[in-house]
């Protein structure tokens, strides 16, 4: 069976990616209440650190949807991994709180390639009716990251220190990256492992050209608009805008969640540790059943954006209201309960936003519309874990930062329901053919 779906093994590729990227990435907040006390740092410094991550990952979502659309993810990603395992081992050497924000940049210039090569990888490799599910499961490696980083992280920085646990997990980034370069091709016509019929199979339904295979008629047409025409439309915006806000939560929970076990809720770094998981578990779910979702609705109505809306519209609302309650919940269990309920339903809209792009933007400026909406996406990741450090040291602590994560929620679903309309996604694909 493998010999006609080469693609899963392209799947598992970028799904263990995704883990490690996120394994990465927040480690940091795991190991914060050890390296706060180590180096000298409070909360609204360690927010400080949360959001200079982004000030190198924003800029590289955009530069590296470029160079995957021009250079081919293959080399793009190799060089993403190498650099982000590379920065993420250097972060043991931190000294203090200037050395930390200078990796920590360097580290988001690493990893900003990832989720706009990730979706030019599957606008190669997949047909376009298993967009959804292969969006889905490849990204539900990156909250599974986060929900092992919690024990895996947490226990080895308990027993061996903090700083062998970044060195632990650049060694597993390392050995991802040799195999990324064995076994992945820029497009299954180039891999000698893909069979005729597989290739046949899916260069017939690539995403993002619902009419035809893309052929270089096609594209020399599509490349008539520049890339601003795509990434200025009302459409792209609007699906950056509710990227923009699923961001918000997630990167406060990301960044803090940790902590708010620790400090709020006055558990020990090994029960946080176990405890921590359920979250990221319940993201896990809602990637997956999201991809899953989209697809079958699709295979109803025959919608390819109504499916889509309807999974980001519902799961930003349901979100929306558990992380408003989880402010005003009385005990842990019922926080960790709404604040996993809410991470299973947010994590069922990134997916469907990375889809959804592909239905809007061609094939040929799939990597820099991604990038770019990537970019404007993650303004969230200097945004929120900063606002959030500030408001738990100065402001109203952990529940005014509950509550403003919930009002963007909301607003995201405001945004969704006026700027992606299937008239103005269709003049986009009139203008373009």
């Amino acid at each position: 069976m493998l010999k006609h779906k080469y693609r899963l093994v392209v799947a598992l590729l970028l799904f263990f990616a995704g883990m490690l990227n996120y394994l990465d990435r927040s480690a940091l907040s795991v190991m914060a209440p050890l390296i706060k006390k180590d180096l000298h740092i409070d909360d609204a410094q360690m927010g400080i650190l949360f959001s200079f991550f982004f000030v190198g990952y924003c800029l590289f979502c955009f530069v590296g949807g470029w160079g995957a659309d021009k250079f081919g993810p293959r080399r793009v990603y190799a060089w993403a991994a190498g650099v982000w395992s590379f920065f993420c081992g250097a972060t043991a050497l931190a000294t203090g709180f200037g050395y930390l924000m200078f990796v920590r940049i360097l580290f988001g210039i690493g990893e900003g390639p990832m989720g706009t090569t990730t979706n030019k990888s599957i606008s190669n490799w997949f047909p376009r009716k298993e967009v959804g599910r292969a969006v889905g499961f490849t990204n539900a490696g990156q909250p599974l990251g986060a929900a092992i980083s919690a024990p895996i992280v947490g226990l080895v920085g308990l027993n061996f220190g903090w700083r062998i646990s970044f060195l632990v997990i650049a060694l597993l980034g390392f050995i991802w990256l040799g195999c990324w370069l064995i076994f992945f091709r820029d497009r299954p016509e180039l891999h000698r492992r893909v069979s005729a019929e597989e290739v046949a199979l899916i260069t017939a339904d690539r995403p993002a050209n619902p009419a035809a295979p893309v052929l270089p008629a096609d594209l020399s047409r599509q490349k008539k608009h520049g890339i601003l025409f795509y990434v200025l439309s009302m459409p792209v915006l609007g699906v950056a805008a509710a990227f923009f806000c699923f961001n918000y939560i997630q990167f406060f929970f990301l960044s803090w969640l940790p902590s708010y076990l620790t400090d709020y809720q006055h558990l020990d770094i090994k029960s946080m540790s176990i405890i921590g998981v359920l979250p990221w578990l319940g993201a896990t779910l809602g990637f997956v059943g999201g991809g899953v979702v989209c697809d079958g609705i699709f295979k109803k109505t025959g919608n390819f954006l109504l499916s889509r809306k309807l999974v980001i519209i519902f799961g930003l609302a349901i979100a929306a209201v558990c992380v408003l309650m989880t402010a005003y919940a009385a005990t842990l269990g019922s926080a960790v309960a709404l604040i996993t309920v809410a991470s299973l339903f947010a994590y069922m809209t990134p997916q469907a936003c990375w889809s959804l792009l592909q239905d809007i933007v061609p094939a040929s400026r799939i990597g820099s519309a991604g990038g770019f909406v990537h970019l404007l996406a993650n303004l969230a990741g200097i945004l929120s874990p900063s606002i959030t450090g500030f408001l738990i040291q100065y402001g109203g602590g952990y529940r005014s930062a509950f509550i403003l994560s919930s009002i963007l929620a909301v607003a995201g679903i405001v945004v969704m329901l006026l700027f992606v309309r299937q008239r103005k996604v269709d003049s986009i694909r009139l203008q373009a053919a």
